[in-house]
């Protein structure tokens, strides 16, 4: 307890850097993740082109490295800080696993529901707005959330281009108070405040959507 009181505003300004990093990368991840979903299961083959390319691409490069491809290659260039360029190559990274999520709740839907709203009129966008995309998530969330929790415990990586956050923080504690153990337990409990919380959550919803099935 005193290595936590004494470090209480350390800690904390490092779960805050953690925390916004992890909604900006979260929001950021999900949005690009379904744009490139859809360019997947679009009839257009350039676009289903770009969208495999982006996918196995950022899914199967380790995240350590995207991470430092932006810090010291694009950060250079663009005078990024080392938290916006971890942030960025987080959300990239997590967008190639959620466009796999969202992709196989699109296609676990009927095609004849895309080809019905296409028959009224619909175009693709709106069908896929309106019709099949609220269905996909449904099946995917479970999914998401995995993705969702795996994306705040992988915001550590931050710390590696000095990211300020959580365990770029207990890092400067752990060397100044030798008490590594300690620390990094304390580490621990905060991303328990995070990821607990959003696991009960994405549970919670599960129960409800079965319930409302």
């Amino acid at each position: 307890m005193s290595l936590f009181e004494q470090n209480f505003s350390v800690f904390l300004q490092g779960f805050g850097h953690t925390l916004l990093a992890s909604i900006f990368a979260l929001v950021g991840s999900l949005i690009l993740g379904t744009i490139f979903a859809i360019m997947q299961v679009t009839n257009s083959r350039t676009a289903r082109t770009i969208g495999n390319i982006y996918v196995q691409v950022f899914r199967n490069i380790p995240l350590l490295i995207i991470t430092l491809f932006f810090y010291l290659a694009v950060a250079k260039v663009l005078k990024l800080t080392g938290f916006t360029a971890g942030t960025i190559a987080l959300m990239l990274y997590t967008s190639a696993f959620i466009a796999e999520s969202v992709r196989a709740g699109i296609l676990s839907i009927e095609a004849g529901q895309m080809e019905g709203a296409r028959a009224n009129g619909l175009t693709f966008g709106q069908a896929m707005r309106v019709i099949i995309l609220p269905q996909a998530f449904k099946v995917a969330i479970p999914s998401l959330g995995n993705q969702f929790i795996n994306l705040v415990k992988n915001s550590s990586i931050l710390a590696f281009v000095g990211g300020l956050d959580l365990m770029y923080q207990g890092n400067i504690v752990a060397a100044n108070s030798f008490d590594t153990f300690t620390t990094y337990i304390i580490i621990g409990l905060f991303y328990l405040v995070i990821t607990l919380p959003l696991s009960y959550y994405i549970q919670h919803l599960e129960h409800k959507l079965k319930k409302n099935a």
